[in-house]
């Protein structure tokens, strides 16, 4: 009994800058990262990061930041940057002042790129098409399921997974 009541519990893995949460009843438990390990593993693959504030304070809407950002997710920009051979700039992380919900941008799901010709040709010639979100920003899906939304002047991107990694 003691077994499954330790089956059960809270697991906490935790590796430099990487932790596991969830309990053994979880569908999908994420793997949460540091602002640390995310900035290395963009740095690794040439993705950049900016922000308004110049900051990577979590709790500043001007920063930018990846702590509590999914690993998925990072995988996810990871792949992006691979598969499109496009410059891509993260100006959205896991900062207070985006929307919220389950699979939002403080639950460490969503990530906002800056925009430019490349990443725009890369999403609309390889993803397909969904239709208008209800703020009316066109959709689109990746083939791991991944939705890109063009919110004008960014995209916005919700990872449910590493997109292929």
């Amino acid at each position: 009994m003691k077994f499954r009541s330790a089956l059960t519990a809270l697991a906490l893995v935790v590796a430099p800058g990487i932790a596991v949460v969830g309990t053994a009843t979880d569908a999908f438990a994420v793997t949460k990262i540091s602002h640390a390990t995310a900035t290395s593993m963009f740095r690794q693959v040439g993705v950049t990061w900016s922000s308004s504030g110049g900051c990577s304070d979590r709790n500043n809407s001007t920063c930018t930041s990846f702590e509590q950002l999914n690993l998925a997710t990072a995988q996810g920009a990871q792949t992006l940057k691979g598969s499109s051979g496009c410059a891509l700039n993260i100006t959205g992380g896991t900062e207070t002042g985006h929307a919220g919900g389950t699979y939002s941008h403080w639950n460490g799901y969503k990530l906002d790129y800056g925009k430019n010709t490349c990443v725009t040709a890369y999403i609309k010639n390889n993803f397909t098409y969904m239709g208008l979100r209800g703020d009316g920003a066109p959709q689109y899906k990746s083939g791991a399921g991944n939705i890109y939304a063009d919110e004008g002047n960014h995209w916005d991107v919700i990872y449910y997974n590493c997109g292929g990694c």
